[in-house]
């Protein structure tokens, strides 16, 4: 049962999340359309301006993280806040690309991620957290699609620089959250399940399977973000669709895509099919990619978006779960952070790769490429060990003494379905990694009341 606080803490945390990522995505599905109206745009430059917040995200990220054990997470969340708002407005103003990069760019550098999940840990008992992070996590998913489906709408009736000026006032209006919403913390403290450990950044990058998973997500934002500077102009250019009606096919995707992504995902977590599934979701939006490059009819090109967002959705879903699966559970939080920067590199190669591909004389080549980049990623996932049927504990051992923590270790080894176990005496905290079919929770809530 969540605390008060708790659900304050992660319906406030969930909302600046999410108001900074429509931010981010809402020009993703439109400015390709209108970047010509910028003086001194060029292809590359307007795949630049896409992919360039993943650049300096993902370079921020860590530093920020950092900061935030040393000034406080709320100051270092609102500093990122307002240089996201000052990013938007340099981008709301601009007359130049160049001016629209350095306003993105800008935005990328309020890089808090890290820290507002530092922040929900501080927040929230150990058992909840996972909880918690949940919630955010789904915020996220959330604020994608009404990104793509606002963006198109909003470019049509306030143009690009109405946008930024939108999402400068989501930063302002998450400041106002996160000061007299957002809980204060009563202390703050390292999490080894939220945040990153320098010390551990070797071992996490010595685990093929994370590093697997790591090139996943690189490759499906790289092709994320350059389908986008392509696609939209395919709609207007191939498609006569009108860009005030691009939302509309955006919509119909979405919900239909959900409804093939929901059944994958319950079969993969319910039948342990993981594997195969996640293989079927790459193969997904591979298939898309090469459906975009030779149907040239609405109808295909709607199914093929709609299979490109199950399959698309379904792997955005898995691969943080998967993460989680894999990382030793004392080190969840540097697989992570770790995972997130290879996300944002991802947008970033993707936003470079598209604005190169806008110089090709029809679109093409550019999927076909796109769909041998999917390829290549369904090639090193091939070779991916079975994931297994695991979950994460993180149990707070406060009022244990030393040997009563000794003790503790001792048994919960011997229980059922225990597959990792780490404790920190110092810290009193014991992560460990079970079996959910095996393991017996009740068991274990004997011996945390002993």
């Amino acid at each position: 049962m969540m605390l008060k606080t708790e659900k304050q803490a992660a319906f406030s945390l969930a909302l600046v999340y999410a108001f900074r990522m429509i931010g981010l995505f809402m020009i993703l599905p439109v400015f390709s359309l209108y970047a010509t109206d910028y003086a001194g745009a060029t292809p590359l430059l307007i795949g630049l301006a896409i992919g360039v917040y993943g650049l300096t995200q993902g370079l921020f990220q860590l530093p920020f993280g950092f900061l935030s054990d040393r000034v406080g997470r709320k100051k270092m969340i609102i500093l990122g806040l307002l240089l996201f708002c000052a990013g938007s407005v340099v981008a709301a103003l601009a007359e130049s690309i160049q001016q629209i990069i350095f306003g993105r760019g800008l935005q990328g550098m309020g890089a808090i991620a890290a820290v507002v999940m530092a922040l929900a840990a501080d927040l929230t008992r150990e058992e909840i957290r996972m909880r918690i992070m949940a919630v955010i996590g789904m915020s996220i998913g959330v604020a994608f699609m009404v990104s793509m489906i606002s963006g198109p709408i909003l470019a049509a009736s306030v143009g690009i620089s109405g946008i930024f000026w939108i999402t400068a006032v989501l930063a302002v209006c998450s400041i106002l959250i996160v000061l007299f919403v957002t809980p204060n913390p009563q202390q703050q403290s390292f999490h080894r399940d939220a945040q990153l450990s320098v010390s551990d950044i070797g071992k996490v990058l010595a685990n093929r399977e994370l590093l697997r998973l790591d090139f996943g997500v690189f490759v499906l934002h790289m092709v994320l973000a350059a389908t986008f500077v392509l696609f939209p102009l395919m709609m207007r250019d191939q498609l006569h669709v009108d860009v005030a009606e691009h939302w509309k096919t955006y919509l119909s995707v979405f919900v239909l895509s959900i409804l093939i992504m929901v059944p994958m995902i319950i079969f993969a977590e319910k039948k342990s099919q993981m594997k195969p599934m996640f293989l079927l979701g790459i193969l997904c939006v591979g298939l898309a990619e090469l459906g975009l490059s030779q149907f040239h009819a609405y109808p295909a090109i709607f199914l093929m978006l709609m299979l490109f967002f199950a399959g698309f959705n379904f792997l955005e879903a898995s691969l943080p779960s998967l993460v989680a699966k894999i990382a030793p559970a004392d080190m969840k939080g540097t697989a992570m952070g770790l995972f997130s920067t290879a996300q944002f590199l991802g947008a970033f190669a993707g936003g470079m790769l598209g604005g190169s591909m806008l110089a090709y004389a029809t679109h093409k080549p550019a999927f076909l490429e796109l769909a041998g980049m999917i390829v290549l990623w369904w090639l090193v996932a091939l070779f991916m060990q079975k994931p297994q049927p695991v979950s994460s504990r993180i149990v707070s051992l406060s009022n244990f003494d030393e040997p009563s923590i000794i003790h503790f270790r001792q048994q919960v080894e011997k229980l059922a379905g225990v597959q990792e176990l780490t404790v920190y005496l110092d810290d009193k905290i014991a992560y460990i990694k079970i079996d959910k079919k095996l393991f017996d929770n009740e068991a274990l809530e004997r011996l945390m009341a002993k």
